[in-house]
């Protein structure tokens, strides 16, 4: 019995030390909601484990005057929670949210959750030491447009399998003709599933999708290498039609971009200017990546400088050997992807 009563005691004084020694687990909520331009609907809740005279205030910055209370509704109907009116000379994009206590910081953490007139939304944690939180700066098209331009840049100039697709697409097509007919049908191609996989009008797994992209990089190095093999151009119809094989593989390499959105996430108000400008980056990366390839190729005399000039050159020695050494990479990504594949 003495044990018993030994272990009921330890366990209340622990309870009893957590206690006072722990933290409101709940945070303060402050929910700011633009009504108009300047003008601002103010709520907030104080968790229930604050004292009723150390109750947090919210001050808005100096410009913005108190303009009444509204009729307090949903979480700000209790008698923890307040909610006023306020107009101020200046938007809050950008700007501070002051909280302050009148005694002591509880450490406790601030929500605060701003909505924006336009329906943007965003949400804003302090931690238990804040005294203030920078309302978010509202999303406008050139700033969605230079983020997402610069986005779709970094992504094909980092792909190094989409790249390396681009790279065989090139020397299947030869002429600079053939080049731009083939690199529009790959960039509408992509643009179409792009634009659908983002919008969520059709949902692929991302895992397949990438494994089909090493695949499409292995039947562009089988094609070479086999050229070379019998040294005169075989009338396949990746040789004979590159703009059909460029929009079929471009079809799968456009969920492959969207993966890339899927990972950032699209903005609330601006959803057309991200995919477009996004869609723009990618090009505008493929055009960098192919005048980098022709220059290159103009400078080295690479495949005795006739690349982009001559369709009757035959596949030498060195394109055989470059073929051999795609195919042996793309089969490698194209095995790890697919053990990469979800059980």
């Amino acid at each position: 019995m003495k044990v018993l009563q030994a272990i009921f005691v330890m366990l209340y004084l622990l309870h009893w030390g957590s206690a006072v020694h722990a933290h409101e687990a709940r945070p303060f909520f402050v929910e700011v909601n633009e009504q108009a331009a300047g003008t601002y609907r103010v709520g907030w809740q104080v968790p229930p484990s604050l004292q009723a005279n150390n109750r947090p205030h919210v001050r808005l910055p100096g410009d913005c005057n108190r303009i009444g209370l509204t009729q307090s509704s949903g979480v700000f109907s209790s008698e923890r929670s307040s909610e006023r009116l306020y107009r101020c000379a200046t938007v809050l994009d950008g700007r501070a949210i002051s909280i302050s206590y009148p005694l002591y910081n509880p450490s406790v953490s601030t929500l605060i959750r701003i909505t924006f007139v336009t329906g943007e939304q965003h949400t804003v944690l302090a931690g238990p030491e804040a005294t203030a939180a920078v309302v978010p700066e509202r999303e406008s098209k050139a700033g969605v447009a230079f983020q997402y331009l610069r986005l779709g840049v970094e992504h094909i100039l980092a792909g190094f399998d989409h790249l390396l697709f681009l790279t065989c697409l090139l020397f299947i097509a030869r002429t600079m003709k053939r080049v731009i007919v083939v690199i529009t049908g790959f960039t509408l191609a992509h643009s179409l599933t792009l634009g659908l996989s983002a919008l969520q009008v059709l949902r692929v797994a991302t895992p397949p999708v990438e494994a089909a992209i090493a695949l499409s990089i292995l039947f562009l190095a089988v094609e070479i290498a086999r050229a070379g093999q019998r040294n005169v151009r075989p009338l396949s119809l990746t040789w004979r039609y590159p703009i059909a094989v460029s929009c079929s593989f471009g079809l799968l390499h456009g969920f492959g971009f969207a993966a890339v959105l899927q990972d950032t996430g699209l903005p609330q108000t601006q959803v057309t200017t991200a995919l477009l400008f996004f869609n723009l980056g990618v090009e505008l990366g493929q055009l960098l990546f192919i005048v980098g390839v022709y220059s290159l190729v103009k400078l080295s005399g690479l495949v005795s400088g006739k690349l982009f000039a001559d369709y009757s050159l035959p596949v030498d020695s060195f394109t055989r050997v470059a073929a051999y050494c795609v195919g042996i990479l793309s089969s490698y990504w194209l095995v790890e992807r697919i053990a990469a594949f979800p059980i």
